[in-house]
């Protein structure tokens, strides 16, 4: 139906139309620079995975890396007993360096860390004496080595008894205490073989009075 042109055009109430000047609704166009970035909704996850990375990208390296040098380069260890005295002493604590032997044999006079199958998982500290081939003799408050008295000024006191005669095997040394009537050895539990050492005594560090690099 056509409105009568004398009659004045009427909107019904929810359709009128409101001058731009009244509109209470303002609007700008934003550029991509401009445009407000949606905030991300947080994760209640959130401080834990971020404690967790932390773990493994600071924590867990030096775990591995104290865990490499422990296994292949040098461990910290204590003496029990006095069997190597007067050279070491109980409680004393030393630095075992693994890392010599890889590349040269165990030498005579070198101070080694070994495991004995018989005792399980303990270890024992002692003096290389022997290296392969060597006749073994203990006689006469001597040690000999292929019928010659070893030099030793650093034993607490001569060896009594007699030992012997032993060949040192191949890839295998004979090792004894410092203090020889008071030590378990290879006059006991025979050669050690080289896949037995552990490593070598490099330095005492505690008591801090007696800190040395070992000989």
């Amino acid at each position: 139906m056509t409105p009568s042109p004398d009659k004045p055009r009427t909107f019904p109430p929810d359709a009128r139309i409101i001058p731009l000047g009244e509109q209470p609704q303002h609007y700008e166009i934003l550029t991509p620079a401009s445009r407000p970035t949606p905030a991300r909704p947080r994760s209640e996850g959130a401080p834990f995975g971020q404690a967790m990375r932390e773990v493994v990208e600071t924590i867990l390296p030096a775990v591995l890396i104290a865990l490499m040098i422990h296994l292949f380069l040098a461990q910290a260890t204590r003496v029990e007993g006095y069997s190597m005295e007067p050279t070491l002493h109980g409680q004393e604590r030393l630095v075992i360096e693994k890392l010599s032997f890889h590349f040269r044999p165990p030498e005579q006079g070198d101070i080694v860390v070994l495991r004995v199958p018989d005792y399980g998982k303990e270890m024992l500290i002692k003096r290389v004496i022997g290296l392969p081939g060597d006749t073994i003799v203990v006689e006469n408050g001597y040690v000999l080595i292929n019928g010659e008295p070893l030099a030793e000024d650093y034993i607490n006191g001569p060896p009594r008894g007699n030992y012997g005669p032993t060949v040192v095997p191949e890839d295998s040394v004979f090792v004894m205490g410092d203090n020889r009537n008071n030590s378990n050895d290879s006059r006991s539990f025979g050669p050690v073989p080289y896949d037995d050492i552990v490593g070598r005594a490099w330095v005492r560090y505690w008591p801090l009075q007696e800190i040395s690099v070992m000989d």
